[in-house]
């Protein structure tokens, strides 16, 4: 693929920025990023693509920060979203492998294209948007004893579409962990959802005739990663002076329009 200026500017832009906002928050950059990639690859491949990016950014906050993450939640709850992770990532491969169409026809253009993975990851960015808009779901959070279920529901889904923090941290609030407890143990859990989930594509891409050898768009994967170390390091020091309210309208906001737009077949 001829990769443009454009859209080294594009991810660069969204990964610096996601990645200065998700450093407390626990989430961002993923939903964030994920939109972006798909702009400019199949959305199975922009899921890759984001998986290698945040798995790059989780190792560099686990180095940066993950000596202070508490070891029993990052058993207790980090065990099942690994397992979970495995599960839904092999879903996504299930989901790309069905190789139906559906037809959208438009007005104004020519009939659009959804598979079946746009439909899915489109529905989940409107339900994550949904949770990041809506006052009576940005308080949800959980009881530690369910701890478990949090790791399930956030790793399988951090499998199947990437779409992991925003629960994770919905259940870790409730885990009575400080804050450099919160911030080391959500990110020793999002490597390790990460890990999981880019050998399963990488396996199943293997198994496809189509190894990650053959992607070309290393180069902008490198730069995301480049800008989300860069984003992290900028938001350590600043990200005191963001409100988490702007967070969670500038994140709801982009899964929104993202999420609508990829089941209408735009993206």
């Amino acid at each position: 693929m001829d990769l443009s200026t454009t859209s080294f500017v594009a991810v660069s832009a969204a990964a610096l920025l996601a990645a200065g906002l998700t450093l407390y928050s626990g989430f961002g950059l993923g939903t964030l990023l994920l939109p972006v990639f798909a702009l400019f690859f199949p959305v199975e491949i922009a899921i890759v693509a984001t998986a290698l990016v945040h798995g790059a950014n989780n190792v560099f906050k686990v180095l940066l920060l993950g000596r202070g993450a508490d070891r029993g939640v990052v058993l207790y709850f980090g065990v099942p979203a690994v397992l979970a992770a495995l599960a839904g990532a092999l879903a996504l491969g299930w989901l790309v492998s069905a190789d139906s169409r559906l037809t959208v026809g438009t007005d104004v253009g020519p009939v659009a294209q959804v598979t079946p993975v746009k439909l899915m990851v489109g529905f989940l960015m409107v339900v994550f948007a949904v949770f990041e808009l809506l006052p009576r779901f940005r308080r949800l959070a959980f009881d530690r004893r369910y701890l478990p279920l949090g790791g399930v529901l956030s790793g399988f889904f951090g499998g199947l579409t990437g779409h992991q923090g925003a629960l994770r941290s919905a259940f870790l609030a409730k885990a009575g962990l400080d804050t450099p407890a919160f911030v080391g143990s959500n990110a020793v859990i999002g490597f390790l959802v990460d890990l999981t989930r880019i050998g399963v594509y990488a396996a199943l891409f293997s198994a496809a005739g189509a190894g990650l050898s053959g992607f070309t768009g290393w180069p902008l994967v490198a730069t995301g990663a480049a800008s989300a170390f860069a984003g992290v390091l900028i938001g350590k020091r600043y990200l005191h002076k963001v409100t988490m309210r702007s967070v969670q309208l500038l994140v709801g906001s982009f899964l929104l329009a993202a999420g609508v737009a990829l089941m209408l077949g735009l993206i």
